[in-house]
C-alpha cells in the first residue's frame, strides 16, 4: 500500500498493513509499525520508530535534526508510540545527546496541526495539543493533559498529568497536575474539576485535590510549608500524594 510516487529507502522497515501516501518521503533509517498510515507529502527521516495503527496527516515532517545549534549530527532518536493522531503541518524533532538522545511521543495522542515538539521532549499519553501548541526542547508533558491552541511551553518545563492550559497561554515554570493555567506569563486559575470528572475521579478525590489547591496556590505558604501540608493530606490520596512528588521535584518553580 505505498504510493507509486512515494520515495521510500530500501533499508526502511515498513511493516504489513502500513499506507504511504503520495510523494511521501520515508527515510532509511525508519522503521513504521503494522497499520499506520502515513498520507501525502510527509517526510520522515532519521532514526525515527513509529508503533501500530497510527495516522500521520499531509505535510508533516517527522524525525528530522533538532533546532539545536550544538547538534553535531550525534545518532538520535525519535520514538512514537501507538494509535496517535497528527495532523497537518506538524514538525516532532529527534533527540540530541545533551537531553538523553530521545525524544518520545507515547500512545493515543492527539496532535492538531502546526504544532512543534521540540528535540528530546517526553509527551506522554492521551495527550490533546490543539492547533499551533509548541514545546521547546527538553519539555515534559504528562498523561492526559490538555494544551489550548497556541499555548507555547518554555525549555526544560513540566507540564503534569491532567493539567490544562488555556488558548495562548506561556508557560515559563512548571505546571502542576490537574491545574488549570492561563495568560501571559501562565498562573493557576483553579482545579481543572470538569476535565478530572471526565476522566471518572470520585468526589472524594476530587475533594482531596480541591483542598490540597487551595494549600499550594491559594494561601501565603511557601512551597516547602506547603509540600509538608500536602504530605499529611495525601496519606489516603494517591492524587494528592502526586502532586506533592510533583512540587517537591520541580526544578524550575510552579506556575501559581
Amino acid at each position: 500500500m505505498i504510493h507509486s510516487t512515494a520515495i521510500v529507502d530500501a533499508s526502511a522497515k515498513i511493516a504489513s498493513g502500513v499506507s504511504i501516501g503520495p510523494y511521501a518521503v520515508i527515510g532509511s533509517d525508519v522503521e513504521i509499525g503494522e497499520g499506520t498510515w502515513v498520507g501525502p507529502h510527509v517526510v520522515i527521516n532519521g532514526r525515527t520508530r513509529i508503533g501500530r495503527n497510527n495516522r500521520i496527516f499531509q505535510f508533516n515532517s517527522i524525525g528530522d535534526i533538532p533546532q539545536d545549534k550544538k547538534f553535531e549530527e550525534e545518532l538520535s532518536t525519535l520514538e512514537i508510540g501507538d494509535r496517535n493522531t497528527i495532523r497537518e503541518y506538524c514538525t516532532i524533532n529527534r533527540g540530541t545527546q545533551l537531553g538523553g538522545g530521545v525524544t518520545r511521543v507515547g500512545d493515543e495522542n492527539w496532535i492538531m496541526a502546526y504544532v512543534h515538539i521540540a528535540h528530546d521532549c517526553q509527551v506522554g499519553n492521551n495527550v490533546t495539543m490543539a492547533n499551533n501548541a509548541t514545546l521547546a526542547g527538553h519539555v515534559s508533558i504528562g498523561d492526559h493533559a490538555v494544551l489550548g491552541g497556541f499555548t507555547l511551553v518554555h525549555q526544560f518545563c513540566a507540564v503534569g498529568a491532567y493539567a490544562f492550559s488555556a488558548m495562548g497561554t506561556a508557560i515559563g515554570k512548571d505546571v502542576a497536575p490537574y491545574v488549570m493555567v492561563s495568560g501571559q506569563p501562565a498562573r493557576a486559575h483553579g482545579l481543572n474539576s470538569e476535565g478530572l470528572k471526565r476522566h471518572g475521579f470520585d468526589a472524594q478525590t476530587l475533594r482531596s485535590l480541591k483542598t490540597a489547591y487551595k494549600t499550594v496556590f491559594r494561601s501565603a505558604l511557601k512551597a516547602e510549608e506547603a509540600i509538608e501540608q500536602l504530605d499529611e493530606l495525601g496519606a489516603g490520596s494517591p492524587e494528592v500524594q502526586a502532586l506533592a512528588e510533583f512540587i517537591r521535584t520541580s526544578t524550575r518553580g510552579i506556575v501559581r
